[in-house]
């Protein structure tokens, strides 16, 4: 198993909402590290290329080649929980005030704003 922090950029086996089959995709951890120690789970929050469909929860990220991607992407509010042996790889580390807006727009697209 893949040992991984917050904000690393990883790619995973992710299955359609549909569960009809399954693709490698990258997303980016964005549960703590105390969450890892615990379990042997991963929440991470999808990340697409396609830059021109953004919705609520939504970020453009900045520094996507500074993440270890090969293209403009969006970190989406598309989150999941993972087994830590679905990681194929780290592509890289989301820069920090990347990885701030996210939990920004998560806490947002969740309620959890105080």
């Amino acid at each position: 198993m893949i040992v991984c922090d917050r904000g690393d950029v990883v790619l995973v086996g992710f299955v359609f909402a549909d569960e009809a089959g399954r693709k490698l995709r990258p997303a980016v951890v964005v549960s703590a590290r105390a969450y890892h120690q615990a379990r042997r789970d991963l929440i991470v929050a999808a990340i697409t290329s396609n830059v021109h469909r953004r919705l609520p929860g939504d970020h453009l990220i900045a520094g996507w080649k500074e993440a270890g991607l090969l293209f403009p992407s969006v970190a989406t509010g598309i989150v999941r929980t993972i087994k830590g042996d679905m990681v194929h790889r780290k592509l890289g580390s989301m820069p920090k005030a990347d990885m701030e807006a996210i939990g920004r727009d998560l806490r947002w697209s969740l309620d959890l704003e105080q």
